[in-house]
């Protein structure tokens, strides 16, 4: 029988009570040192004084009225995000799937609106995640994500992540823009070259097509800058964000220069949830704390120092790993192809450690972004024993 909650993922057997900082317990009072984050959301940790005091006070006054009226909590967060960023204009809504939506949709009406409705496709780059829209999926362009729901949407050519040649070959009549992810998060950790960044914003000026940034996952300070674009010193006309916007409140927003965000007037867009008083005061306190001065520093720091002991592990366990990739605090550990990144994550758990799997066989790290050096000590040493245990467990795969 198929059980209430509908059985869309693998769960792990583990449900956890309360969290503090980095660190999660059970009801059973285990305690777990969470370096998965829920997936890159959680980026100011669990229980954080200054935001679960701006959210406990705003649940006590208002926390939805529609978008029927004025919500000075998105209008305040809008025009900090606006001066933290290249945008002019910010839209809200709930998830990253939304943001990414909603950036495709304003690529295309920007060409409708200025007399070239047949520009409408995006170019975008295998091993890509968007979301889980029916869009989003076409976006992302994986077949086993794609499967079992009829044709995919039009509009989305795939090209080799990295690769310049391919991107300008792909280049017709009807492309309107370049999609790209700065760090695949879901497609293995994998940072594109800054030099490659810098290379698609020349390509769209020469062509005049519009660069989208998807940084769901790597926005918000994850890469050591508040946007992970910023170090290749280029700017988007469109950026969708999520995840770590909302430090664990659902929250997700469209960024976007004038000359794109324009063609969004009434009626073209909307959400029901999106940029409520209570999202946004989220948003408002995960930003005080990130844009405090030299917060930014701190996690490139410790992400350097977290990099440096993840390269030192992999050299000490090479039937395990075969090298570290990522960037900032989204960083993973490539496993031998006859390892399970699966069952890599499983005996993480057992060491008290949580993880999340990425494509590529990666094991992906991305803690929450106010960890010290003495937690990321602490993850290497609990990663260093799960990667010990997995030693003969392909020894015996070996064997076999």
């Amino acid at each position: 029988m198929i059980p209430a909650l509908m059985p869309t993922y693998n769960r792990a057997d583990l449900a956890f009570e309360r969290g503090e900082g980095a660190w999660l317990w059970t009801a059973d009072g285990r305690r777990f040192l969470d370096f998965g984050a829920g997936i890159a959301t959680t980026s100011l940790g669990h229980a954080h004084p200054h935001l679960t005091a701006a959210i406990a006070e705003q649940v006590g006054k208002v926390m939805h009225v529609s978008n029927l009226y004025r919500v000075p909590q998105a209008e305040r967060l809008a025009q900090r995000l606006v001066e933290s960023s290249f945008a002019d204009s910010v839209f809200f809504c709930n998830s990253g799937a939304e943001a990414n939506e909603g950036m495709i949709k304003a690529v295309r009406k920007h060409y409708a609106e200025t007399g070239r409705p047949e520009r409408f496709r995006m170019i975008c780059f295998e091993g890509a995640f968007h979301g889980r829209t029916l869009a989003t999926l076409s976006a992302t362009g994986n077949p086993k994500y794609l499967a079992g729901f009829g044709p995919p949407v039009e509009g989305f050519d795939h090209v080799p992540f990295g690769n310049m040649n391919a991107v300008r070959d792909a280049i017709g009549p009807n492309t309107a823009g370049i999609m790209i992810e700065p760090i695949q998060g879901e497609g293995g950790v994998r940072p594109a070259d800054l030099r490659f960044l810098r290379e698609l914003r020349a390509v769209c000026d020469e062509y005049g097509l519009l660069l989208a940034l998807d940084e769901v996952q790597t926005g918000m300070g994850r890469s050591g800058k508040l946007w992970a674009h910023q170090w290749a010193g280029i700017e988007p006309d469109v950026m969708s964000s999520a995840k770590g916007i909302g430090g664990g409140f659902p929250l997700g927003a469209v960024l976007a220069r004038e000359h794109v965000a324009k063609y969004l007037v009434p009626g073209t867009h909307g959400t029901t949830y999106g940029g409520n008083p209570l999202a946004c005061t989220a948003g408002n306190a995960v930003l005080d704390v990130i844009l405090e001065p030299g917060f930014l520093d701190g996690v490139d720091r410790v992400a350097r120092h977290l990099w440096r002991g993840l390269q030192d592990l992999a050299a000490r366990h090479p039937r395990v790993a075969i090298g570290v990739q990522g960037a900032g605090l989204l960083m993973g550990l490539r496993l031998r192809e006859d390892l399970s990144n699966t069952a890599m994550q499983a005996m993480a758990v057992e060491e008290g450690l949580l993880t999340v799997a990425a494509g590529m066989n990666v094991l992906r790290l991305a803690p929450p972004l106010i960890i010290t050096e003495a937690e990321a000590d602490e993850a290497l040493r609990r990663l260093d024993r799960a990667a010990a245990r997995m030693e003969p467990a392909r020894d015996r795969a070996a064997a076999q």
